[in-house]
């Protein structure tokens, strides 16, 4: 990934606090005007399972730093760890973030967590990763993952936006895979990736549920049933709280079973961003 050309300044150091570990930004990349990459230095003690999130924050005036959950969208053996965030002009958090330039520190939280991970499911042989907006990140993380690709003959991410720049990294999801030596053999036959934008004209416009309903979704490359089946197929959600209610809801009806780190299911969401 190249971080893009910013203006050049001091680099903005923050506080230590036992709290949280300083982490230098490496590069940022900014999609569209409401959606950026970004990426930190992996402290050598830090450890995480793909899939997971972790708390990242800033200082604040006159208290505590302020922290949000982000999905960790690099995978476990990666060097750096890389996010994806949304925009928010006024947001507490993300009006100030999204200002981040090399050079700059941010606060990691020391203890990742979370269920979008392989050890929540049960053993299947095709796992479906369910995103809207920025509930692509964690996938991103398990979509290079090998251990991925050994646990399931096909791994599918569907990806649903509103405009085609919120596409982010659609242009370079194969080569992400084809330039990875850990899992490019695998991924070239194993990986499918399914991008919808809904509100611009684009090659697929219509929303994950209506691509399932009518099986379109179950089409090449996709091989198998033509319908979710919960004896074979693993469910990941991840993405706006309406669409994962309604899919849980949906997957439920269907025979699936949600999953948890205490107990693998047939399908996972991540609870941490569902109000």
């Amino acid at each position: 990934m190249t971080a893009e050309t910013l203006e050049t300044r001091a680099p903005v150091l923050i506080p230590e606090t036992p709290a949280f570990l300083n982490a230098k930004v490496l590069w940022v990349r900014h999609w569209n005007e409401h959606l950026f990459s970004f990426a930190i230095e992996r402290p050598s003690t830090f450890r995480f399972r793909s899939g997971e999130f972790v708390m990242i924050g800033l200082p604040q005036e006159g208290g505590k730093p302020i922290m949000r959950a982000y999905s960790i969208a690099s995978p476990h053996y990666s060097e750096e760890l890389e996010f994806l965030s949304i925009k928010v002009e006024d947001g507490p958090l993300t009006s100030k973030l999204q200002l981040i330039q090399p050079g700059d520190e941010v606060y990691l939280g020391k203890k990742p967590t979370g269920t979008l991970v392989l050890d929540a499911l049960l053993p299947g042989k095709r796992l479906f990763m369910f995103s809207t907006g920025t509930g692509l990140a964690p996938f991103l993380s398990l979509m290079r993952d090998p251990d991925v690709y050994s646990a399931y003959e096909q791994v599918i991410v569907v990806h649903s936006v509103r405009r085609v720049s919120d596409l982010a990294y659609h242009d370079e999801m194969v080569a992400l895979l084809a330039e990875d030596p850990l899992i490019a053999e695998e991924a070239a036959t194993q990986f499918h990736y399914i991008p919808t934008v809904t509100r611009e004209p684009f090659r697929t416009t219509r929303r994950i549920g209506a691509l399932i309903e009518d099986a379109s979704l179950f089409g090449h490359p996709v091989r198998g049933d033509q319908k979710l089946n919960p004896e074979t197929d693993r469910a990941m959600l991840c993405g706006s709280t309406e669409m994962i209610k309604e899919f849980a809801v949906m997957l439920e009806a269907q025979g699936f079973e949600e999953g948890a780190n205490s107990k693998p299911g047939t399908f996972v969401i991540e609870r941490a961003f569902v109000g």
